[in-house]
């Protein structure tokens, strides 16, 4: 039967077509990878925020990312889960993420994690060196949720702890839905951000798995070695989307990673008055005139700053082991997208 390396009980079932589809195998392969890697006795690289605001690279272990070794007979991949223990934080319903790890026995809850299979290089830096190649980040405004919910989650018993760290000029705010009320206080709103994610330093945990693979250049071709995988801690992300607006002088307009800083600003400062926040409200109130489908894209220039290493470089995993990860002809159900550009691109012989 069609399966993936390391995925026994799950809530996809692998012998059916539709679990091959394009939305879900981005998401059970890079799983299936995670596990595969730590069967070679490797680690994920595991970037996190120092107490400076740089990135950290250290190495995470499946078993860490996921709650449980990737074989154990306890551990359950729930696929499209909600993660139960951040209901109780938020007003309405809590949106899904791709991957809910949970105890077999008891439906436990251990780990929920964003998945971002990201292909390297991306469309900004295919015709730079190898070196400066880098991946694109795009981020859905769902994940932000989790993101707030596991800050919050921290004061969960101590609200107020969390509320005096907000700055209290931001109190004046009255229309949070006007850019021009708001774009005064960017910079405080940086301030407190960082002030949160310094005071709990040693709280980080891992919150997106993103997986690269490595083509020949721009060409449709897998280099020798292609696959790696990256893990980014949940601060580490409000690095990523910050780290850009901190360096400016001054804020004439609203940016969706600006934006993105706002809505986690206001998630946060809403739960720490009343102990709840309503994250549909706020994403759907504090648009800011541009469309909310998203959070926020970084493209591959901007990322390497934070992902640069051997790993970036020449990934660990070379394409002779994806045979060892998609299992029993499961590439046979695989219905990549049909692209009229990549038809053309694929097939010189047109211009013959």
């Amino acid at each position: 039967m069609p399966s993936l390396f390391g995925i026994k009980y799950t809530n996809k079932n692998f012998s059916q077509k539709e679990a091959w589809g394009k939305n879900q195998f981005n998401s059970t392969f890079p799983v299936a990878l995670a596990a595969y890697i730590e069967s070679e006795q490797l680690q994920c690289v595991y970037l996190t925020l120092g107490e400076q605001n740089q990135i950290i690279h250290s190495n995470i272990s499946t078993s860490e990312l996921f709650g449980l070794p990737y074989n154990s007979d306890e551990l359950y991949y729930n696929f499209e889960g909600i993660f139960t223990p951040y209901e109780q934080l938020i007003k309405g319903n809590l949106p899904r993420i791709d991957l809910i790890t949970q105890s077999r026995n008891t439906g436990y809850c251990l780990k929920g994690i964003e998945i971002k299979l990201t292909a390297l290089p991306d469309q900004s830096t295919f015709d730079l060196p190898e070196n400066q190649f880098g991946t694109e980040i795009v981020v859905r405004r769902d994940t932000i949720v989790y993101l707030a919910c596991s800050i919050a989650l921290l004061y969960k018993n101590n609200p107020n702890d969390l509320e005096r760290l907000f700055d209290n000029q931001c109190n004046s705010i009255t229309d949070w839905a006007d850019a021009k009320n708001v774009l005064p206080f960017v910079r405080k709103i940086i301030d407190t951000l960082d002030e949160i994610t310094l005071v709990n330093i040693t709280k980080q945990e891992s919150l997106i798995l993103q997986p690269i693979w490595k083509t020949v250049g721009k060409s449709p071709r897998l280099a020798h070695h292609c696959l790696d995988v990256f893990v980014w801690s949940n601060f580490a992300l409000i690095e990523l989307f910050i780290r850009h607006e901190r360096s400016q002088s001054s804020f004439t307009s609203i940016s969706r990673p600006l934006r993105t800083m706002i809505w986690l600003y206001k998630m946060l400062f809403d739960f720490s008055k009343t102990g709840q926040f309503d994250h549909q409200n706020i994403s759907d109130e504090l648009s800011y005139n541009t469309k909310n489908d998203k959070a926020f894209a970084i493209s591959g220039v901007r990322t390497l700053p934070f992902m640069q290493c051997s790993e970036l470089i020449k990934p660990r995993i070379k394409n002779s082991a994806i045979k060892h990860i998609i299992l029993d002809g499961g590439q046979n159900y695989l219905s990549p997208e049909r692209r009229f550009d990549a038809i053309i691109f694929n097939s010189p012989d047109l211009f013959d």
